[in-house]
């Protein structure tokens, strides 16, 4: 896995330097309460088609602006389809009804392990003991969420978010392989085939033209706030800057920061949306959240225990 000498006085984090960690801060700030716009935003729209809407606005206008990036079609076409429909095509469909947004912006961060997972396996490195463990922690919890499931959290819903988060997997492991680019216009231009297969799943199952044109039409302004948040800081703000840090750090490095994103997802559920926190819930996370910080985490952390002892 390539190291990079990183810039700046202050680190706050081994491998970022200051101002790159609150960039990292501020996207998971967005997309940890952005689980609350989209619960919300469901009630107007159906899931693909609110997908759908969401990448036509990051599309256009900016594509007429932004020229296309020195990347394959073919790397484009894999990043556009993991991120719009097996990320949230999948993820939009699972919280329309299948699994609450808290637990969903939980569950998300498995993408951690594919990412890393992919990067392992691309870099031709064996699955360690420490990583086995971490793992197994994290599967415990999602066991946990499994146990539970009810009205508000059903298997499939579970199902459905662990393979968004495989499909952010991938749009990691892609953005990574398309190298030092300007990540805007990569995000934008990707966004062109997210598009289509987005719109023909939701005109088959969705409804037919006329149907779906009418439920655009009546839908309120808040639903379009929505879509704008969706298209403008969750993606276009959001995935262009962390398409950008991936571009300048290890995946090891990158991938800690969406830990934080269950904290305002779930925060901003029960704060917003009334989502309840009972203790096997609250337990579930922090057996994910340990999980993934020991996969993360236990090389620094067993290299500074043996110095001090």
């Amino acid at each position: 896995m390539r190291s990079l000498k990183t810039q700046g006085s202050t680190q706050l984090h081994p491998g970022l330097p200051a101002s790159h960690l609150l960039l990292a801060l501020a996207i998971v700030a967005v997309w940890g309460t952005n689980f609350v716009v989209i619960k919300i935003s469901l009630d107007s729209f159906p899931p693909f088609l609110f997908a759908a809407l969401r990448y036509i606005f990051v599309l256009l206008p900016f594509a007429f602006f932004l020229r296309k990036p020195k990347v394959s079609w073919g790397n484009l076409c894999v990043y556009g389809l993991a991120t719009g429909v097996g990320q949230f095509g999948v993820m939009y469909f699972a919280i329309d009804g299948r699994i609450s947004p808290g637990l969903a912006s939980l569950v998300v961060q498995t993408q951690v392990f594919f990412t890393i997972g992919f990067a392992m396996l691309f870099a031709k490195e064996g699955l360690r003991p420490y990583q086995a463990v971490a793992v197994a922690i994290a599967m415990i919890g999602l066991g946990i969420i499994a146990l539970h499931t009810d009205a508000t959290t059903t298997f499939l819903g579970l199902a459905l978010v662990v393979f968004a988060g495989f499909s952010w997997g991938i749009a990691n492991t892609v953005s990574r392989r398309a190298g030092a680019i300007n990540m805007l216009s990569y995000v934008v231009w990707a966004s062109a085939f997210s598009i289509p297969p987005l719109l023909i799943t939701s005109l088959i199952f969705e409804g037919g033209v006329h149907q779906l044109w009418e439920v655009t039409l009546a839908a309120p302004m808040g639903a379009w706030v929505g879509v704008l948040w969706q298209s403008w800081a969750n993606t276009l703000f959001g995935y262009a800057a962390w398409g950008w840090l991936l571009s300048k750090h290890p995946a090891a490095v990158v991938a800690p920061a969406p830990l934080l994103v269950p904290i305002f997802g779930m925060g901003a559920s029960a704060f917003f949306l009334g989502e309840a926190l009972p203790a096997w819930k609250v337990a579930a996370a922090s057996l994910v959240i340990i999980g993934l910080i020991v996969n993360l985490f236990w090389p620094s952390l067993r290299t500074r225990l043996a110095k001090c002892f």
